[in-house]
This record gives structure tokens, C-alpha cells and sequence, in this order.
């Protein structure tokens, strides 16, 4: 009688044990599945936020570059010795350029502290698609203006370097070098700009068509 109760009990432990075998097997399937989704979730937030802090320090680079683009010297035209003196200022598309890139930054360092907020408290960078449309909207925007800014200040630049034709105006960037060089590393960083806010436009249409 003994030894029956006993196998009774062990046949009783045996399917208690498998039972509890089989509902691990089934509850850890899709709790490991969202913890990989959120693992992902949070590696493409981080290269969001990473890219915002490249945009704004790049647009920061840029206006900080233009802003200090100034130099004077001397020109010979006909045998005559002219001074000259140039400033960012001088020119409407280098103000324009200024202006844009500050604006990106504002832009940029505004998402990237919410950004940050909301990470830090593992919820969504991005919380609604509204959100995210209007992020898309901001950036395109900011991306469009950044490529026109670029583009009227590279202008100015290519005519301060090759002159003007049939005349005897001289390449100006000989004498005004370090003004040419931080103009033309400033329009570098703004082109930065650009590109980096399109790649942010990207995810930010990956994401409207993922959720």
C-alpha cells in the first residue's frame, strides 16, 4: 500500500513538472520576441538622437566658421594697388546661410532634447504618428532650405574665386585666403547639414510606414 501511494505521488510530481515545462516553453517565446522588438526599437532611437546631435553640431560648426570669416588685405587691378576688406556680412547669401543654419540647430537641438527625455524614460522618441508627420514635415523643410542656403552662398564663393570674365577683377581668394577657406568649410558643414537631416527624413518615413 505504501510503495502505490508513493509511485501515485512520483507519477503526480512527474506531471506537475512537464506541465510547468510546458507553460515556460509557451510564455517564453513571445516575451523573448518583444524584448528583441524593443532592443531594436532602442538601437534605431539612439541612431535618431545620434543623428540630431551631428545635424546641430554640424550647423553649429558652420554658422560659428562664417560668423568669424573676415579679412583684410590688398589687390593690384591696372597696377594699382586697392585694399580690401571682407566680412560674411558684406554678403546677403552668407547672412542667409547664418540664418538657416541657426534655425536647424534650434530645430535640431529641440528634438534631440525631447528625444532624449523620452528615451531616458524608455518610452517612444517618436510618440504618435502625428508626431512623426510632423518631425517628417520639419525636416524636409529645414533640409530644402539648408541645400538653397548652401547653393546661393557657394555661388558668391566660386565668383570670389575665378573673378569675372572679360574683366580685370583678379581671384580675390588669393589675397582674402583665410576668409575663402572658413566660407568654403562653413558651405561644407551646411551641405553636412543637409544630408544628415535627409537621412532623418528617411527614418522618419520607415517609421510612418512601420507603424
Amino acid at each position: 500500500m505504501v510503495s502505490e501511494q508513493q509511485r501515485i505521488a512520483e507519477e503526480i510530481l512527474q506531471e506537475s513538472k512537464v506541465a510547468a515545462l510546458e507553460t515556460s516553453g509557451t510564455m517564453s517565446g513571445p516575451l523573448v520576441g518583444a524584448a528583441d522588438r524593443t532592443r531594436r526599437r532602442r538601437r534605431v532611437e539612439a541612431m535618431q538622437l545620434l543623428l540630431r546631435g551631428l545635424c546641430m553640431a554640424s550647423s553649429v560648426l558652420s554658422i560659428s566658421l562664417m560668423v568669424t570669416a573676415e579679412e583684410s588685405s590688398s589687390v593690384s587691378i591696372y597696377g594699382f594697388q586697392l585694399p580690401l576688406h571682407s566680412k560674411w556680412s558684406f554678403s546677403e547669401s552668407f547672412e542667409y546661410l547664418v540664418g538657416v543654419c541657426a534655425a536647424v540647430a534650434a530645430h535640431s537641438l529641440l528634438q534631440l532634447l525631447i528625444g532624449i527625455s523620452r528615451f531616458l524614460k524608455t518610452s517612444s522618441v517618436i510618440p504618435s504618428r502625428n508626431h512623426a508627420w510632423l518631425i517628417f514635415a520639419g525636416d524636409q523643410v529645414f533640409a530644402y532650405a539648408l541645400m538653397s542656403a548652401g547653393s546661393a552662398a557657394s555661388g558668391v564663393t566660386n565668383l570670389n574665386r575665378t573673378g569675372i570674365r572679360h574683366t580685370a577683377l583678379p581671384n580675390f581668394c588669393k589675397p582674402l585666403h583665410k576668409f575663402c577657406d572658413h566660407v568654403g568649410i562653413s558651405i561644407a558643414f551646411t551641405f553636412t547639414s543637409c544630408f544628415l537631416l535627409a537621412t532623418s527624413a528617411v527614418q522618419d518615413v520607415i517609421w510612418l510606414s512601420q507603424n
